[in-house]
């Protein structure tokens, strides 16, 4: 039993999507989220940039005794896979709980991946799909412009920018005829309606921060670290630019309010 708080991390407010998720897996726990909102994206970062970054986030989360850290950044999941042996707490990205579910979901051994430029250059999904299961052809796509639409609000599948933007990353991967795809980056899941619209429904969409939020329940669990408490938990939010506007996305990104007073701008480059 631990009463201590889940920390995550995203380079900006993709991984929200991932919090949404363990508050209703976990609800009783607290969490603390840190969105390096100042150095978004990390998607086109150099590898030892995203691998610096990604090490900052963490220990800002440890500072506040943190019993795990969940990297919910598709792009820190694939490039910054070392930083489990530098943080001294149980780690997650959302790599490896993604690639679970999509192995044991895909029906032809046909699955596409959509993340960004850096994920996708990683081919962390393909290589961790095809250790699974050798005979899973992987057809892989970045989608640089998703993260920008999803942070500016561009989210509604009526949206004509939207489907356009979708289709033009998507139709390839479509006419490979995969029945299942992984939606490799964190942000992603807010355009699951355009996606699911422009793919179809006989394709199944993965969503990595809700297969995330299943196998931090099953590690805490394991490693005695739930909590002991019967009460709704608690979210504390953190970022390294301002914090203006920040109330009206997450809410967006929660499916909930978040009270101004939860937000806090900190100076990430201190770590």
């Amino acid at each position: 039993m631990n009463n201590n708080a889940i920390g995550v991390f995203d380079s900006g407010l993709g991984g929200l999507t991932a919090v949404k998720q363990l508050l209703q897996v976990l609800p009783e726990e607290d969490i603390i989220y840190f969105g390096d909102t100042g150095r978004v994206p990390y998607g086109n970062r150099s590898n030892d940039t995203i691998k610096k970054y990604a090490l900052q986030d963490a220990r800002f989360l440890l500072e506040h005794k943190v019993k795990m850290v969940i990297a919910a950044c598709g792009t820190v999941s694939s490039v910054a896979g070392d930083l489990k042996e530098k943080i001294g707490v149980p780690y997650t990205g959302v790599v490896n709980p993604t690639v679970y579910t999509a192995v044991r979901t895909t029906k032809n051994n046909r699955v596409g991946v959509i993340g960004t430029s850096a994920t996708i250059a990683s081919h962390s999904y393909k290589r961790r799909l095809q250790e699974e299961n050798p005979d899973i052809q992987v057809f892989e796509q970045d989608c640089p412009l998703f993260v920008p639409l999803v942070e500016n609000a561009f989210i509604e599948r009526t949206d004509p920018l939207v489907i356009l933007t979708v289709e033009r990353y998507l139709n390839k991967l479509k006419e490979c005829g995969v029945d299942t795809l992984i939606m490799g980056c964190t942000h992603y899941p807010i355009l699951r309606e355009a996606i699911q619209y422009v793919m179809g429904s006989e394709v199944t969409l993965i969503d990595s921060g809700m297969e995330t939020a299943y196998y931090t329940k099953k590690v805490l669990k394991r490693e005695g670290l739930l909590t002991g408490s019967t009460e709704q938990g608690s979210c504390s939010f953190f970022v390294s630019d301002t914090p203006d506007g920040f109330e009206k996305v997450a809410s967006v990104f929660l499916g909930r309010q978040i009270a101004d007073n939860s937000i806090k701008q900190i100076d990430i480059e201190e770590y």
